[in-house]
């Protein structure tokens, strides 16, 4: 089969998930993949998705569906390699792979006619960019005749984190040869996995497809019409906030919340596996992260300020203290700023529960970072007692903090590097390195960064109340209210 064709390839990166089987990295607020945590490159998950692409021909410029909390850190990480999306769709909140790619399908017709879709988790390592585009090509002539194609990941081990492709033939991972699909398998237990990984009919899921966006719509449509019916709904119900396209959300919210899997692919007479013929994890705990980074010679992998003796094959990251390892093997250790988490690496899988337990335990740490993200660029709080707290406010070259007001506190901001622009009262100077100013309760302000390097400043907030909805917005760069 020719993979050569006119049809505009389309990407739909998906980009929900919570990934907190990598927590205390990961967390709600901060997902895995926008972290740069992977071992293979210096960008972030999300980004490494969309440079993978590169060297594809007749490739637009990808839709993007995620979560309304992390619309600006996917513009962001966009801007930084220069990729302009043909949309960012803030869903109001997740209802799994099936609903968010029927969106991203009605809108892929509305810019293009007969597009080909090629739907990508936004969280997965991929080693060898040119072996994933080779097999994706292979998966285009399938695609061109109305199969939804789906790609299979070699297993080299019961790994009983995945999910299994069953094919009716066998699969010829040399010369990446398709199969029309017999049966997807769940996640299995270990004794299953054993079995399933003898036989060459066998690969893991890895919830990359391939297909026509009619052919995939009109699917969805016949098996699961009500999904269908919601999501153009709510998509042609929109709202664009500056360049993000808001679901409405009573609408969305009333979709059911299932995968592509359980919803097409089950069911569907049209669905066919292509080998991956890449190195692939989709980095769903901290042991397979462990697999595919560099280890020392006792086989620890270590990140950050680390002492290990007689330690073996561990995982030990640390942001900011030193960690020492003496006379253990195969743990995790990952020491964030607020949360530390110490598992033997073959429970790993489990960490997921153990943030649910938190949760329930309504503990902040669970969900949000102590270094918080805002569009402007990020700060995090450094101490803190009554009426009183210390923030480190990093902000972005070109980017500006809403014009505010407080109140129930006063700020000081003193510059630590870069140069700040501040208005106060209508009144504007220039603070650099060292220089410092007061902001009266009560009174109008702004702080931007004018240049072309980033600014960091420290604040000394003083209030009876010094919570974060103390923000009178007078005039945001981001719509926020």
């Amino acid at each position: 089969m020719d993979s050569e064709s006119n049809n505009k390839i389309i990407p739909i990166i998906v980009c929900g998930g919570s990934g907190t089987r990598l927590w205390p990295m990961s967390r709600f607020t901060y997902p895995k993949q926008f972290l740069n945590c992977n071992p293979l490159s210096e960008r972030t998950f999300l980004q490494d998705t969309q440079l993978r692409l590169k060297n594809f021909k007749n490739v637009a410029n990808p839709i993007i569906i995620c979560n309304v909390e992390h619309r600006f850190i996917v513009a962001e990480q966009m801007r930084e390699i220069d990729v302009t999306p043909e949309a960012i769709i803030l869903e109001p909140e997740g209802r799994n792979t099936a609903p968010a790619i029927t969106i991203a399908s009605i809108k892929a017709l509305e810019l293009e006619k007969d597009p080909i879709l090629l739907v990508l988790p936004a969280d997965h390592c991929i080693k060898n960019a040119e072996s994933f585009k080779k097999s994706i090509e292979k998966g285009i002539p399938y695609a061109l005749k109305n199969k939804i194609v789906t790609f299979g990941v070699c297993p080299t081990k019961p790994e009983t984190g995945y999910g299994y492709i069953e094919a009716e033939n066998f699969l010829d991972f040399n010369k990446i040869t398709g199969s029309k699909i017999k049966r997807f398998i769940e996640k299995p237990i270990l004794k299953k996995a054993k079995s399933l990984i003898s036989s060459k009919k066998y690969s893991w899921n890895s919830g990359i497809f391939l297909v026509k966006g009619e052919i995939i719509l009109n699917e969805i449509k016949r098996l699961k019409p009500e999904i269908y019916s919601i999501c153009k709904d709510s998509l042609n119900a929109n709202i664009y906030d500056l360049s993000f396209q808001r679901l409405k959300e009573d609408t969305f919210k009333q979709c059911e919340s299932i995968s592509l899997d359980n919803a097409v692919m089950e069911k569907t007479s049209l669905g066919y596996v292509i080998p991956l013929c890449t190195d692939w994890s989709d980095v769903g705990s901290w042991d397979s992260l462990w697999e595919i980074s560099e280890k020392d010679k006792d086989g620890n992998t270590k990140n950050g300020k680390i002492y290990t003796e007689k330690t073996r094959n561990c995982f030990i990251k640390s942001e900011n203290r030193l960690v020492v390892g003496l006379n253990v093997e195969d743990l995790i250790i990952i020491d964030t700023n607020d949360a530390l988490l110490v598992t033997k690496r073959d429970s790993s899988q489990k960490v997921k529960d153990i943030v649910l337990k938190l949760l329930d335990c309504n503990l902040k740490e669970a969900k949000q970072q102590k270094k918080v993200f805002r569009p402007w660029g990020s700060y995090i709080s450094i101490a803190d007692g009554l009426n009183w707290q210390v923030k480190k406010i990093s902000v972005n070259p070109g980017a500006s903090l809403s014009l505010q007001k407080h109140n129930y506190r006063a700020e000081h901001w003193i510059v630590v590097s870069g140069e700040a622009t501040v208005e106060v009262d209508e009144k504007k100077k220039i603070l650099k390195k060292n220089e410092s100013t007061y902001i009266p309760l009560g009174y109008k302000h702004r702080l931007s960064n004018q240049g072309d390097e980033p600014l960091t400043i420290i604040e000394v907030q003083s209030g009876s109340y010094l919570g974060e909805d103390d923000i009178i917005r007078i005039e945001d760069y981001y719509g926020r209210k």
